[in-house]
């Protein structure tokens, strides 16, 4: 099937008042970065609606691009000709012959006119088409009510639009629209399924990986850095962290207090997200929790651990379950890497019996007793390699510090 152009359908920010400009304005940049790989290709806009001149291209490869775009929620292939009835018929009768309709195929022509300056009726224009297309087509049969191929006619002044199917978009909030926030970032499951439905809420993301070298690998972080490429598919470039967490991590094992290490090194993660979100400007820090799921996201270890920061910490997967999760991460393309079997910080030093209530006096107190440990923390943010990502490539890149090899 060849087409013209695509139409783009916004999702809920439409309801969103005086604000919806900007909205529309954060869309159009990322559908404009995306059509980079599509020279040729054109962006036209009208009140509430988007359409993408194709300029020649494979309409489904830039459909598999755009649809990956926050804020649209489907997306059409449309036919467009003149707003006039002979044109509008012979361009009907043109795509029925291409879609090359089986005997016993039902439809149905919608027709809509937005252009109340047209001569017909919508409805005049439902069986000015129809009656052609049954006439020239004797396998088809009407169904008003359930049609294999519902044909839709959308009559504007600058031209009318022919399209009769619709491909799913992501929906949520356009890229960085609701502020920017540091995500904690582990190579498992969850962590990148929190940073892709946050990004689909409007928040622009930086991700913060902590690594132990020489106890994790260079293939532990490689697999990271392929995560964070994923999600800037949907974003278009993120800035990835990777903080030095040795020095930290090992400080809590010389305390004889082996079931409280996973909520000491993640109070200490906290306060360094926290340090790198002033940093950067970011006002809240998202994790991957799931209550229940392990020893520090049971209610109590959670409270302690939250406490550790004075910035909101979003949890957008704290009422899901694993399946749920696991759904989404296949669906975004995250999950085959993260079920690599590379080991991160996070299942270093594992306790037989983690703490699932942890006492925040006795905690606060075992922090205090490491003299250092601020330093500590200081160092880790000082020695912080950045990277940003691009969709499929790497942008940028701080100095990187530590000998992997």
């Amino acid at each position: 099937m060849k087409y013209d152009m695509l139409l783009l359908r916004f999702g809920e920010f439409t309801l969103k008042g005086k604000n919806r400009r900007r909205f529309e304005k954060s869309i159009k940049s990322h559908v404009k970065s995306k059509l980079t790989a599509y020279p040729g290709a054109t962006i036209i806009e009208e009140y509430g609606r988007m359409y993408v001149g194709l300029g020649g291209h494979d309409y489904l490869a830039v459909i598999e691009d755009l649809r990956k775009i926050f804020g649209l929620v489907s997306i059409s292939p449309v036919k467009v000709t003149a707003s006039e009835l002979n044109e509008i018929v012979e361009t009907s009768l043109a795509f029925m012959k291409e879609m090359q309709p089986a005997p016993g195929t039902t439809f149905k022509v919608n027709a809509r006119r937005v252009w109340k300056g047209f001569e017909h009726s919508s409805h005049e224009m439902n069986h000015l088409v129809g009656s052609p297309l049954l006439r020239t087509f004797q396998e088809l049969k009407v169904d008003v009510r359930k049609p294999d191929i519902e044909l839709k006619i959308e009559i504007r002044e600058t031209g009318t639009y022919l399209f009769f199917e619709s491909f799913s978009a992501v929906g949520g909030f356009p890229r960085g629209t609701n502020g920017k926030a540091m995500m904690l970032l582990s190579g498992g499951i969850d962590s990148p399924v929190a940073a892709w439905s946050s990004m689909k809420r409007g928040l622009e993301l930086e991700l913060v990986h902590f690594f132990s070298f020489p106890f994790t690998s260079q293939k532990a972080k490689d697999k990271v850095i392929d995560l964070a490429r994923v999600l800037a598919g949907y974003s278009g470039e993120i800035k990835l962290h990777l903080v030095p967490f040795t020095e930290v991590q090992t400080s809590f094992t010389q305390l004889g207090q082996d079931n409280l290490i996973i909520t000491l090194m993640r109070r200490s993660m906290l306060r360094i997200a926290t340090m790198l979100a002033e940093r950067e400007g970011a006002l809240a820090i998202v994790s991957g929790d799931s209550l229940g799921q392990v020893a520090s996201q049971t209610l109590g270890s959670m409270n302690v651990i939250g406490r550790a920061t004075d910035l909101p910490l979003l949890r957008p997967l704290v009422m899901m379950d694993k399946m749920e999760i696991v759904k989404i991460a296949e669906e975004i393309g995250t999950y085959d890497l993260s079920i690599l079997p590379y080991e991160d910080c996070c299942t270093l030093f594992v306790p037989k019996s983690p703490a699932t209530n942890p006492n925040l006096r006795i905690v606060e107190k075992l922090e205090a007793s490491i003299g250092n440990l601020s330093e500590l923390l200081e160092q880790a943010v000082a020695n912080t390699e950045t990277i940003t990502l691009g969709d499929g490539k790497e942008l940028e890149s701080s100095a990187i510090e530590e000998d992997w090899l």
